[in-house]
């Protein structure tokens, strides 16, 4: 049985609960109460019952996997949820004119019901994940075929006890390389799947073979556990594989650009360029008086220019105010501690105004304004080197002026910390979207003023 099935009659009661706590309310805030018209208030309550029944049989909103049990994800449901639910609240009420019934009632109903859907929402997540954490409420997994992709696997759920997964083990067939971290060998496998322990069951592609992953997933029928493929995409340049049906035959579709002919890329691509032309426009006094306090504080030119690797490999020169002294050995920084770097630099780089010639980029297309910071060439190579699946990741999103490595890292000083700014970045990857994009320009905005740049 599905553990998290007991949790949604609870969503469910506790819903109506809010919804009668919301009604009562709505009637005090207008000055009434049930003692007037009470008949015609509880058939309009028992009518919104009704409604609210119909919107959770039609959207599910109380069906969620552990992955995905997050509050924002939770409130957006809720809301449109809500939304839909007010359309048929304001048509009962339209028909039942006659009962004379406020209508403000109904605008504090809703109202107050969302806002209490979301605070008890918001209170079980973070009890939940917490309560989890501790090791409850938790579900059992095995990881069949060892390799990297089982491995991040694990580490995965490693890194996240809030969802509630317990590992049980690898199963592989043995040999001298693997025999110390796996359990034991499909035989093994076949006693822990009967013993009726195991919740989920991972499969990495291509470690397990048609037979078995056929034998597996028949097993599943009578037993509990659930069977999940894993398919290692490191090899292709792509983000946002996607199951298509030819007939009744699956096709996992591979994307040769990311988000390339979009909607999204088209928004990002749009935000870009109206929010790149913006600053350069409003912001010539400032660009002119940085450049004029660079040119007089040290010798050499303005702007400083080097080639850096873009989006799928491409090359392209990335322009900023110049923070180094001429002719400075170019190398990994050392922040804004390196001698090379001038005392005005210091200060250009800990409040970022030296990015600010970025937007030229942007605007022509090179970069965007949020993504993975654009690696210089000894960057390159030291990834290629130590981390070549992450880096070609990495290049299927176009480079950005901030980024969640630049935000919560800085400039990278060693091949240790490149490596460590790009897991930051490569998490990028999966958070594309408009409001994620806007707050890094808000971190990246109080990192500006507060003088916090790394």
């Amino acid at each position: 049985m599905n553990k998290f099935l007991l949790f949604r009659p609870f969503q469910f009661l506790l819903d109506l609960i809010t919804l009668s706590f919301s009604f009562e309310m709505g009637l005090i805030l207008v000055n009434s109460s049930f003692s007037n018209h009470y008949q015609q208030h509880l058939f309009l309550f028992f009518l919104l019952s009704l409604c609210w029944f119909l919107v959770v049989g039609l959207l599910r909103p109380y069906q969620h996997t552990r992955l995905k049990f997050h509050v924002f994800t939770l409130i957006y449901r809720h809301l449109i949820a809500v939304l839909l639910f007010s359309a048929f609240g304001i048509f009962i009420w339209m028909l039942l004119q006659d009962f004379h019934l406020p209508r403000l009632q109904l605008f504090y109903t809703f109202l107050l019901f969302w806002f209490l859907g979301c605070v008890w929402r918001t209170a079980a997540v973070v009890l939940l994940k917490i309560y989890r954490a501790n090791g409850n409420n938790t579900l059992n997994y095995v990881i069949v075929g060892y390799n990297e992709t089982s491995q991040r696997i694990k580490r995965f759920y490693d890194q996240h006890p809030e969802f509630g997964y317990k590992f049980y083990g690898y199963y592989d067939e043995l040999n001298t390389q693997n025999k110390p971290s796996i359990r034991g060998d499909y035989s093994v496998l076949n006693q822990i799947l009967a013993s009726n322990q195991i919740d989920t069951v991972y499969c990495c592609i291509p470690r397990v073979g048609h037979p078995l992953l056929k034998d597996i997933v028949e097993k599943s029928n009578t037993a509990s556990y659930k069977v999940k493929l894993v398919v290692d995409f490191a090899f292709f340049f792509s983000q946002a594989p996607s199951l298509e049906f030819h007939g009744i035959t699956p096709v996992i579709s591979l994307s040769s650009e990311f988000l390339d002919h979009s909607r999204e890329y088209i928004s990002k691509r749009l935000f870009d360029v109206i929010f790149s032309s913006t600053i350069l426009l409003l912001g010539s006094p400032i660009f002119i008086l940085l450049g004029l306090i660079t040119k007089i504080t040290s010798r050499g030119p303005i702007i400083f220019s080097q080639d850096r690797t873009g989006q799928w490999g491409k090359k392209f020169k990335i322009y900023k105010f110049r923070s180094m002294h001429v002719g400075a050995r170019l190398g990994h920084s050392e922040g804004t501690l390196d001698k090379r770097i001038t005392p005005w630099g210091r200060f250009l780089r800990k409040t970022r105004l030296d990015e600010l010639p970025q937007f030229y980029n942007v605007l022509r297309g090179d970069m965007s304004v949020v993504g993975p910071r654009p690696l210089a060439d000894y960057d390159v190579k030291t990834l290629m080197d130590e981390s070549p699946d992450d880096f070609k990741l990495i290049l299927s999103v176009k480079p950005g002026i901030t980024s969640i490595g630049q935000v919560k890292f800085g400039y990278a000083g060693s091949p240790t910390e490149i490596k460590q700014r790009l897991r930051y970045d490569l998490l990028y990857l999966n958070k594309v979207s408009f409001f994620f994009d806007m707050w890094l320009i808000m971190k990246t905005m109080v990192i500006m003023i507060k003088k916090q740049g790394k």
